[in-house]
């Protein structure tokens, strides 16, 4: 009976979290082609200078910064989900390999901690509720942190009226 309660009680917060990358993959492609092409020109003069191992150098370069962004890339698939009804809190974290973590609170019991830094604003928004303690979009800016600890703190207050 109470499952059937939960299924039609209104949703007071629902989120998709996810990390933010601002270079598409276009864009990773054009940086990619301009910083392959700038490597070669450079590496083809040391070459005909005579100092050719300097050449494979610069290609090593192009393979490590392109390494770096398929490492950044697949970190971007990580997400939080995060909803709320009167009665439940429910955080649901997947990582960037898939591996899912669900965590559901009683959101009457739940208290969220923010830290702020007066430089950086939000560094991390948390929720502590009988023993637990879940950070909640480590991956945001402080701009976003700070939006999310407030419109989470405000449903939450809804909740505990």
């Amino acid at each position: 009976m109470q499952e059937g309660n939960l299924l039609h009680e209104p949703v007071l917060f629902e989120a998709r979290l996810s990390p933010h990358r601002s270079l598409s993959p276009a864009g990773f492609a054009i940086v990619m082609s301009v910083l392959a092409g700038v490597s070669l020109a450079v590496g083809v003069s040391f070459l005909m200078m005579g100092a050719w191992p300097v050449f494979g150098f610069f290609g090593l370069d192009v393979a490590l910064v392109w390494f770096a962004f398929r490492i950044n890339y697949r970190d971007a698939r990580a997400y939080e989900d995060i909803r709320m009804t009167p009665n439940l809190l429910s955080v649901r974290q997947v990582s960037a390999k898939g591996a899912a973590r669900e965590t559901d609170f009683n959101p009457r019991w739940v208290r969220l901690e923010k830290t702020e830094d007066e430089l950086y604003g939000v560094t991390r928004v948390a929720l502590l509720s009988r023993g637990i303690f879940l950070v909640v979009g480590a991956f945001l800016p402080p701009r976003y942190k700070g939006e999310l600890a407030k419109r989470l703190g405000a449903a939450l207050a809804t909740a505990k009226r």
